[in-house]
């Protein structure tokens, strides 16, 4: 169909394009963000969730002794991956939420070295009006931490109100900062191939060292959590305690993994990191170009082009197409020796009452090629090349008896 009418220049656009632009780029950015956030967002997790672990600064929770090694010259560290015990000597310190908990890839991954496993011992409840807090709702059932190696080993745990009295430390060669003092409802430890280390004054287990290991349990979270910290004799003690476990080294790594923290494994993330991220980077460049490519017109408008020209010239031409369309060029070739008949008996002059034979007689007089046989083989023509030929040849024919 053909056009009303062409306007000539740029059309006013029914937005801004700086408009435009700006809501696509604010668009992108926020989808790289989603994407970014998306693979990193479990990484990111603070830990304030009043859990017992190191990043939490509940009651139960593990903060205050990371803080505390950090602020008197040691070197703790939060770990979010077991992929860092691969080539780490450090004491691990492990806080399970449970005795149920799954031990065993940390122990084999830190096997011969220091690993300090800390029991369970409260449960607790989120402290509605201040987020991060918990309140202790009582004790967990003591099958709940004497599961902590098993099967593999069977361990006993008790429970004693000896508030106050102060433990014992066996080992002689211990720090003389090591001296704890027992706090509410002190939680023991017993079972074959546990040597002790702290004791209370009975010698019930407080701190052992699993036999043939240096794999060590702290029954009692008490010593060494937020609630501890707060008595600076429970806490020089504490940090004596973890001095002495790792052989005076002073990185000391707080392991977040058996409490859900830790880093997770993601395929996206492989986008923002090498060696990805140099192809990552590519992409987004050949995006961007692409993007101004598109953006921006490069030359002229071109105007459009009417479907159906105007003039004899359009007129030919579409009717040309239509026989094309319908594939009858072939067809053609007698109504073109009829047209060049005529027109060659205007030029030479032939009598009126020639017709049909008698004018292709009179033709073929002319001398040179036959016009009868030209015309016979343009009339035969039955297909598009035949055809250009034969009437090419009638065409030259006519011009050659022209000069």
């Amino acid at each position: 169909m053909s056009e009303i009418a062409i306007r000539d220049g740029r059309g006013d656009g029914a937005f801004n394009p700086v408009l435009i632009g700006l809501i696509a780029a604010v668009g992108i950015l926020a989808f790289v963000a989603m994407l970014v956030l998306g693979a990193y967002a479990p990484d990111l997790r603070s830990g304030q969730n009043g859990g017992g672990h190191a990043l939490s600064n509940a009651a139960t929770g593990f903060s205050g002794i990371v803080r505390l090694a950090e602020a008197t010259g040691r070197d703790p560290a939060i770990m979010r991956s077991l992929a860092a015990l691969d080539d780490e000597e450090a004491l691990v310190v492990a806080t399970p939420d449970s005795g149920a908990d799954d031990l065993s890839d940390l122990l084999r991954r830190h096997r011969g070295k220091p690993t300090l496993l800390v029991m369970p011992k409260w449960q607790t409840a989120k402290d509605p009006s201040h987020p991060g807090w918990v309140a202790t709702t009582g004790l967990l059932p003591s099958f709940d931490p004497e599961r902590l190696l098993a099967p593999q080993r069977k361990l006993t745990v008790e429970r004693r109100r000896i508030a106050g009295t102060p433990l014992r430390t066996v080992p002689t060669d211990a720090p003389s900062e090591m001296h704890f003092t027992a706090p509410g409802g002190l939680q023991t430890v017993s079972g074959a191939g546990l040597k002790p280390i702290v004791t209370d004054p009975d010698g019930r287990i407080v701190v052992a060292q699993v036999a043939d290991s240096r794999v060590y349990i702290l029954a009692d979270p008490d010593l060494l959590d937020n609630r501890g910290m707060a008595d600076i004799h429970q806490a020089a003690a504490a940090l004596a305690l973890l001095d002495y476990l790792g052989n005076r080294d002073p990185n000391i790594l707080f392991d977040v993994t058996l409490n859900g923290l830790g880093h997770s494994k993601s395929p996206l993330k492989l986008l923002f990191e090498p060696p990805f991220l140099a192809a990552t980077l590519a992409l987004a460049a050949a995006m961007l170009l692409a993007g101004l490519h598109g953006l921006f017109r490069f030359g002229a408008p071109r105007r459009p082009q009417r479907a159906l020209a105007f003039g004899k010239a359009a007129l030919v031409d579409n009717v040309a197409a239509l026989v094309r369309k319908a594939r009858r060029q072939a067809a053609l070739g007698a109504r073109y020796a009829d047209l060049m008949r005529q027109r060659a008996a205007t030029a030479f002059a032939a009598p009126a009452r020639l017709q049909g034979s008698a004018l292709d007689a009179y033709l073929d007089g002319l001398g040179g090629r036959r016009f009868s046989e030209l015309a016979a083989a343009a009339a035969e023509a039955r297909d598009q090349d035949h055809l250009l030929s034969a009437a090419q040849a009638l065409h030259d024919w006519k011009r050659e008896k022209d000069a």
